[in-house]
This record gives structure tokens, sequence and C-alpha cells, in this order.
């Protein structure tokens, strides 16, 4: 992975897992937005990926549908017990309020939040992100593998 995502696209992912919002179906999958507005598609082959979703597509980082797709897959660290704290969250309304400042975003989630589970929570980030790094996958625009 070449560039890393912001860590709050981890709490993002985790919401979608946790909310049960990501199918996956052999080497494709479909990751529905937490409004239920859009849905995402992905899809996989040797060491590529595609997502439509505009972190990815656009930034050419792994946005929160693939972190959710490869946690899924049991390829990346997934933290239940974190996912739980970001359940049921309309991210596109909260990163609008915040105007796309994601840290701000889950600062605001996690502000009733005991300091321990903040700390877990930016712990369990840094691994994910940190097992991230070291995948042997590239994100690709090309739709069709």
């Amino acid at each position: 992975m070449e560039k890393l995502p912001p860590q709050e696209k981890v709490c993002e992912a985790w919401s979608a897992l946790i909310d049960g919002r990501v199918s996956v179906s052999g080497s494709t999958a479909e990751v529905v937005s937490s409004n239920g507005e859009k849905t995402y598609h992905l899809k996989w082959r040797d060491r590529l990926m595609f997502s439509d979703d505009n972190s990815t597509y656009w930034q050419g980082y792994a946005g929160y549908p693939v972190i959710a797709v490869l946690m899924h897959r049991g390829l990346l660290p997934y933290d239940e017990g974190a996912a739980r704290l970001f359940s049921g969250i309309d991210w596109h309304a909260l990163n609008k309020r915040h105007k796309r400042d994601y840290a701000a975003a889950v600062s605001e989630v996690l502000a009733e939040a005991p300091d321990q589970d903040r700390a877990d929570i930016e712990r369990s980030c840094r691994q994910v992100l940190e097992a991230l790094s070291t995948l042997d996958l590239t994100l690709t625009r090309k739709r069709t593998l």
C-alpha cells in the first residue's frame, strides 16, 4: 500500500462491519454507506483491488469500504469491541458537520467514552494501519480486473 488512509477511516470501516453493511461474494463485495444512500462496489484479483468509493478512487488510499472488506476477509485485524462504539453512526452527516475533519468527527463520537476506551481505539487503529501497510495490495481504478 503506497498511501495510507487517515486512521479515522478504520472507525468508519468498523461501523460498516458492526452494522452489517458489508456483503462479500467470491471476489466481489458491496458496502452500503452509513446513511444508506450509496452502495460501493469492490472487486479483486490476485493483489489488485478496485473500489468505487471516493477515497480509494480519487484520493488513492484505501477508503473505509476497502478496509472493511479486508477485515471481513481476515486480512486485517477486526476489533469487535471497538466497532461497537461506532455502531449506528451516520458518518456522512457527521463528516459534513465537521467539514471533512475526520479526527474531529471521531472525537465527537468518543466524547463520552472513558479515556481507556479512547486509548484502546487509538491502539487498534494503529494496528490496522500497520497491518494495511504490510499487505501486498495495489489499488486500481480499473473496473475490469
